[in-house]
Formats: C-alpha cells, structure tokens, sequence
C-alpha cells in the first residue's frame, strides 16, 4: 500500500521541533510511571492473596505436604514487591498503549488513524488471552508434569521468588506471541509485507514458532508445544487478517478516485 501523501490523507497535526517530541515523550512516558506507581499501591497492599492465586497452579499440582519455600532472606518481601510491580505493569497495559498510541499518532494521516481503535483494542484482548492460556492451560499441564517426572524419593519445594520469575516469564512469553495476528496485519497494511510473501515464508515461521517455544519455555515438550502450536495457528490467521487488508485497499483506492 503507498502512503504518498494527497488531499484525501493529511496528518492533522502539525510538525513538531525534535526538541517538542522529546518533550511529548517525556510527558507521556511520566504518566504511564504515575499510573503504574497509582496502581502499585493498591496491589501490593493485596500482594499476599495475589501470590496465592499466580501459585494455585503448582500448589495444586504438588503432592500433600509439600509447600512452597523463601531461600533467601530478602524474599518474603521482595518477592510481593516485585509481583505487585508487574501486576500493575499488565493492568496497566491499556492506558500505556494509548500513551504510545497518543505520541505517534500526530504524524499518521487520518485514514490510517481509522485503525487505531481496532489496534489497541485487539493487541490488549489478544496479550491478555496470552497470559489467560498461560495460566490456566499451560500451567496445570506443565506442573502437573514436572510434579509427575520428579525422581522417587525427592520432594518437589520450589522458590517463591524463582517460580514469580518463570511465571513472569511465561506470561510474557505467552502474552507477546498472541500478539502475531497485530504483527502480521501491520506488515501488510504498511505495505512491507504481503499474504502472499508471508505464506511463502511458512515453513520458516513454523520453525522460528519452535524455536522461541524452546528458548522461551522450561525444557519439557508439553510447554513447547503449546506456545509453538498456538503461535503458528495464530500466524495463519494473521494472514488471513492480510489478505482481508489487501483487498479492502484497492476498493478505497477506487473510492477516492470517483
């Protein structure tokens, strides 16, 4: 798709100095910080029942008697304190995608602007699909597997402050690779990519989906899979988005040619 600039696609803002846009993303970038610190406090005061419900998918996978454990002395409290950060990081998702949407978007013309509410709307939906799939499909399969292959004798205890970290990890993981039908729409309506020359490339996004599900996931099949799997499937219906896109150009084209 061209973005040659016409009478029907003017940007309706004006050009701004280099020294104003830092100014703009200065400001914006201090809102999203006082949202964040707005939400933390909250949230960390609920820290403990939160830990509780981000942990019920090992707790329940572990056999009677085992619990979790503090390795270190800084721990039981840094631990909350980082989970509280990140919930209010992930809550605050929405509003940091319109700081984002409101610093670019001076500069996009007003037919491309018809996207955005679509845009953020679907990218916040599909990220927190991400991290729904990951908590309550991945995580009970892969615990309960982890719990299933430990050797006899060895009782599974797990770090509060490694498990938030490979609970983090997961949910970004997860949340991230929903966001491939956004990727793949943007490819196409920006004019870098076509269905076409994305379909082409099929067998080696298949691959790459496997490789980031072995780098981003623990080292057992069943999480693999399912970041791997999901992935692919939703690349596919990225290109099914594109190719919608790419039809959909020529007919507005021939609208502002009448």
């Amino acid at each position: 798709m061209s973005r040659e600039p016409d009478t029907a696609e003017e940007t309706t803002g004006k050009e701004m100095p280099f020294l104003e846009h830092l100014i703009e993303l200065r400001s914006r970038i201090l809102r999203s910080l006082a949202l964040v610190a707005l939400l933390f406090i909250p949230i960390y005061y609920y820290a403990e029942p939160l830990f509780n419900f981000v942990s019920a998918p090992l707790v329940d996978a572990l056999p009677d008697g085992s619990s979790m454990i503090a390795t270190q002395v800084t721990s039981p409290f840094l631990t909350p304190f980082k989970l509280a950060i990140y919930t209010a990081i992930f809550i605050g998702v929405p509003f940091l995608l319109h700081q984002l949407w409101g610093f670019v978007s001076p500069g996009l013309y007003r037919s491309e602007k018809r996207f955005a509410f679509p845009l953020l709307f679907s990218s916040v939906v599909l990220f927190y699909t991400g991290m729904a799939f990951s908590y309550f499909l991945v995580f009970p399969l892969v615990f309960s597997f982890f719990v299933a292959v430990s050797p006899e004798g060895v009782q599974m205890m797990t770090d509060i402050n490694q498990y938030l970290d490979f609970v983090l990890k997961m949910f970004l993981a997860f949340g991230i690779a929903f966001e491939i039908p956004v990727a793949t729409f943007l490819l196409a309506w920006s004019g870098l990519s076509t269905a076409d020359s994305m379909a082409n490339k099929r067998p080696y996004v298949i691959i790459g989906c496997f490789i980031a599900g072995m780098l981003l996931t623990p080292p057992d099949v069943v999480s693999q899979l399912l970041l791997a799997l999901p992935t692919w499937l939703l690349f596919e219906f990225g290109i099914l988005m594109a190719r919608l896109v790419e039809k959909r150009a020529p007919m507005e084209d021939d609208t502002l040619d009448l």
